[in-house]
């Protein structure tokens, strides 16, 4: 029974090493993000998804589309105006944005007065988008692995957040998720009053052009 038992006890610590993905030590949190800020104002693109679950207080409600470092952008956004849900498809070409709803075609705005309500864009602007976000994080602690990215529990201040996802303007205690190799940010999970704001990305520096929607 003896060699039986050591042989139980040694695949329970086994499973549990590996569950837990440990394996080498974990970075400093404060150096991470660090890292983590200056490789994401280095992305040229990437494709972003953002999603809401439960009912967080926010007017953006969900978005996914692609971006340029140059601010240019394309995809669709679902915003809460006035208690009814509205998606929007967009195209952001320098100052020109090109936007439909569910009927109807194409009509013309300014980047400007896209910004009044959201400017995906801003995504990946080095001083308001996800690189100042990581630079102003607070108390980061690096939790472990999960697959391939460093889960951190951070703070992050309720101005800089609010420039990405518009309406918060409170301090969010988040979980964010960054790359082992390249400490670009994969995920980000924000609790906010009535629900949570996740933030993905993934194809960073795919070749992207962004291109006018067709006339008529």
């Amino acid at each position: 029974m003896l060699p039986k038992l050591r042989l139980i006890v040694a695949v329970i610590v086994l499973v549990s090493a590996c569950s837990s993905g440990g394996g080498g030590e974990l970075p400093a949190g404060p150096d991470l993000m660090k890292r983590a800020a200056e490789a994401m104002r280095a992305v040229k693109s990437a494709t972003f998804s953002i999603a809401t679950e439960g009912k967080p207080q926010v007017p953006l409600k969900q978005a996914d589309g692609r971006l340029t470092a140059a601010g240019d952008a394309d995809g669709t956004i679902t915003l809460d105006v006035f208690g009814i849900l509205q998606e929007v498809s967009f195209a952001v070409i320098g100052e020109t944005v090109h936007f439909k709803g569910a009927t109807g075609g194409f009509q013309k705005m300014t980047r400007a007065q896209l910004a009044q309500f959201y400017d995906p864009s801003v995504i990946l602007e080095p001083t308001r988008g996800i690189a100042q976000l990581l630079a102003s994080a607070t108390g980061p602690e690096v939790e472990g692995v999960e697959g391939s990215s460093y889960r951190v529990a951070t703070t992050f201040p309720g101005q800089v957040t609010g420039q990405i996802i518009p309406g918060v303007n409170q301090g969010v205690n988040a979980k964010i998720w960054l790359d082992q190799a390249t400490a670009r940010l994969a995920k980000a999970s924000l609790p906010l009053p009535g629900g949570t704001v996740t933030v993905s990305f993934s194809d960073y520096d795919a070749p992207v052009t962004i291109t006018p929607p067709p006339a008529g």
